[in-house]
C-alpha cells in the first residue's frame, strides 16, 4: 500500500498546481506518446494527440465527419486526377509559410522507409506541383476514397525537416531517434514545448492559427499514467481534468463523485486475436516442424473456444459489443446481418484439435498489451484461461504498449498469437481488408497483418474495390471479400469496446467515436 501511496504522489507531483485564472487543460491516458514524429506509429493514441500540433489536407470533425483544413476544397479533374486547392496564410509554427512544396514533401516523407503511415498514399500515386498553392493526386486507377484516410496524415515542412536532419523518419517501434522525435513543427492550434516521453507533455496555444479557436486553452499538459488506481485518484482529486481510459469497475465511483462525470460511448475500434498462418514452424510453441494454426480446423477450434459472453459480462461487465466482424458497424460494410459469430463450444473445440492431430493440446506463446486497450491484459488471462479447458497452454507475455509494439510489429514479426486492436482511419472495409488482411508486401499491402494470413482472391478484391465508383457494386464486392476471410477464419475477432473517459463537471468537449482526443474543442469553465 505505501509504494502505491509513493507512485500516486510522485505521479500527482507531475501534473503541478496551476492558477484558477490559466486556462491549463490537464489530462491523463495509460500509455504515452512515444515520438512527436507523425510518421512513426500507426496507432490511435499517438495521431490524435499529434492531431492537435499538426494538420492534414481534410480534418474530421466530432462525428467524424470531413471537412476541409490546410486544403480548401478539392475536385475531381479527370477519374485518375485530384486537385486539391491549398489555404493561403497558413504559416508553420517556427513562421514559415505553408506551401505545396510541403505537401509533396510530405507525401514522400509518408511514404518513406521508417514511416509506419506508408498507406495513407499508394506507392504509385504521383503528387504533382501546379503552382504554390494547388496539388494534383495522379493515380494509377480510380481512387474513389482518396483522402478519406487523410485525418491522420499530417503535412511537415520541408524547409523545418531538412534544417535539422529529419527528412527521413524513424519508427517509433525502433531504437532510433531524429530532431522529430523530440520536436514538432505544424500548424496546428497548440505548439509543442516540450516532451519527456514517459513523463510529461507539455503543449501551449498558437496565437498565429489560420482557423477561428472554439476552445479557451491556453496550455495543456499531459501526463502518463499506466496505474488505473493513480489515473482514477487523480481525476477525482482534480489534479487532473481529464483521464482515459477509466477501468470498468471504476466507472461507478468517477459517476457518483460531486466533481466528475463518465462519458462513455461506442468506439469504432475492433479488437481481435490474431495467429501466425505463415511460419512453417510456429514460433514459442511446443509443436516441432510444423505450425497448427495453418491448419483451419486449429484456427477454428480457438475461435469455439473463447466465450465471448463470459469476457463481455465479467471482463468487460457489459461495457463490450461481441463481434463477428472485424469492423464496426459503424464503418462502411460493417454490421452486415449475414455474418454470425461461431458459437461457444468447448465440446466442438476440443474435437476439432484432435481432428488436426492434436487431442493432447499443445504450447503457444501469446503477445498481449496491457496499457493500450480497455482490460487488455484482463482479456488475454481470460482467453488463457478459456483455452486451457480445451488443452491448450498459452504462455501469455503481457507488457506495455512501449515494449509489445516493437515486438510484433519488428521486421520478422516475433509473434505467434496476440491480442491487438484497430481503428480503420477511414472508416471503410478497405481499409482492414488492405491493412490486416492483405498478402503482406513491399508496396503496403497487409503491413499490421502480423499473422500474414494470405489469400489471393481476398487481394485481388481489394484492387478493385478500391478503384470501383459504382457504391452498389463496392459494397457487393466488399461483402464477397468478409464472406471469405470469415470463412478462411483470419482472425478471430471479439469485440468493439466503449470509450471510457472520466471528465471534471466544469470541462465541456467532444468525444468523438474514433477515441481520439481532440483539444480544440475544450472549454474549461
Amino acid at each position: 500500500m505505501r509504494t502505491k501511496t509513493l507512485l500516486m504522489v510522485l505521479v500527482l507531483s507531475v501534473v503541478l498546481a496551476i492558477p484558477a485564472w490559466a486556462k491549463t487543460l490537464r489530462f491523463a491516458f495509460q500509455g504515452d506518446a512515444k515520438s512527436m514524429d507523425p510518421y512513426s506509429l500507426n496507432e490511435t493514441f499517438q495521431l490524435g494527440f499529434l492531431n492537435n500540433i499538426y494538420e492534414g489536407l481534410i480534418q474530421r470533425g466530432p462525428d467524424l465527419e470531413i471537412k476541409p483544413s490546410l486544403a480548401e476544397k478539392w475536385e475531381v479533374m479527370e477519374p485518375t486526377r485530384w486537385r486539391f486547392y491549398l489555404r493561403k496564410g497558413v504559416k508553420f509554427h517556427d513562421g514559415s509559410p505553408f506551401t505545396a512544396d510541403d505537401v509533396i514533401f510530405s507525401a514522400t516523407r509518408v511514404r518513406a522507409k521508417g514511416s509506419d503511415l506508408k498507406t495513407r498514399i499508394a506507392a504509385d500515386t504521383k503528387v504533382v506541383k501546379v503552382d504554390d498553392y494547388t496539388v494534383d493526386f495522379i493515380t494509377s486507377a480510380p481512387n474513389p476514397i482518396l483522402y478519406v484516410e487523410w485525418g491522420t496524415w499530417y503535412i511537415m515542412s520541408k524547409s523545418w525537416t531538412e534544417k535539422n536532419n529529419a527528412v527521413t523518419p524513424e519508427s517509433a517501434t525502433g531504437e532510433g531517434e531524429n530532431y522529430a522525435t523530440r520536436h514538432a513543427n505544424g500548424t496546428g492550434p497548440f505548439k509543442l514545448v516540450s516532451h519527456e516521453a514517459g513523463v510529461k507533455t507539455v503543449n501551449e496555444v498558437n496565437p498565429d492559427w489560420w482557423d477561428k479557436a472554439n476552445h479557451n486553452v491556453t496550455k495543456v499538459i499531459f501526463t502518463q499514467v499506466a496505474n488505473d488506481a493513480t489515473r482514477v485518484a487523480a481525476l477525482l482529486s482534480g489534479q487532473v481534468d481529464m483521464a482515459y481510459p477509466i477501468p470498468v469497475q471504476d466507472m461507478k465511483r468517477v459517476d457518483g463523485n460531486a466533481d466528475s462525470r463518465m462519458l462513455v460511448g461506442p468506439e469504432l475500434r475492433t479488437i481481435f486475436l490474431g495467429m501466425d498462418q505463415y511460419r512453417d514452424e510456429l514460433l514459442h510453441s511446443t509443436v516441432k516442424g510444423k505450425n497448427p494454426f495453418k491448419d483451419k480446423r486449429v484456427r477454428q477450434a480457438f475461435f469455439q473456444a473463447i466465450d465471448i459472453e463470459a469476457i463481455k459480462k465479467k471482463v468487460m461487465r457489459g461495457l463490450s459489443e461481441p463481434s463477428a466482424m472485424m469492423i464496426a458497424p459503424g464503418v462502411n460494410g460493417g454490421g452486415n446481418p449475414k455474418f454470425k459469430r461461431l458459437g461457444y463450444d468447448p465440446a466442438g473445440a476440443k474435437k476439432l484439435l484432435a481432428d488436426a492431430g492434436y487431442a493432447d493440446g499443445f504450447e503457444v506463446g501469446m503477445d498481449c498489451p496491457n496499457d493500450r486497450y480497455v482490460n487488455d491484459e484482463a482479456i488475454c488471462l481470460a482467453v488463457v484461461s478459456m483455452m486451457a479447458k480445451v488443452g491448450i497452454k498459452v504462455n501469455l507475455l503481457a507488457q506495455p504498449k512501449a515494449k509489445y509494439f516493437p515486438k510484433v510489429l519488428a521486421p520478422k514479426l516475433d509473434t505467434s498469437f496476440y491480442l491487438l486492436g484497430w481503428t480503420p482511419g477511414s472508416f471503410d472495409s478497405w481499409n482492414v481488408i488492405y491493412n490486416i488482411h492483405g498478402c503482406p508486401s513491399e508496396t503496403g499491402s497487409g503491413k499490421f497483418n502480423l499473422g500474414r494470413y494470405c489469400n489471393p482472391k481476398v487481394d485481388a478484391l481489394a484492387v478493385q474495390i478500391l478503384s470501383e465508383t459504382d457504391q452498389a457494386k463496392r459494397n457487393a464486392m466488399i461483402e464477397e471479400a468478409w464472406t471469405m476471410t470469415i470463412n478462411d477464419i483470419a482472425y478471430i475477432p471479439l469485440h468493439q469496446q466503449a470509450l471510457a473517459w472520466g471528465v471534471r463537471n466544469n470541462v465541456e468537449l467532444k468525444q468523438r467515436p474514433d477515441n481520439q482526443f481532440d483539444w480544440r474543442h475544450v472549454v474549461i469553465k
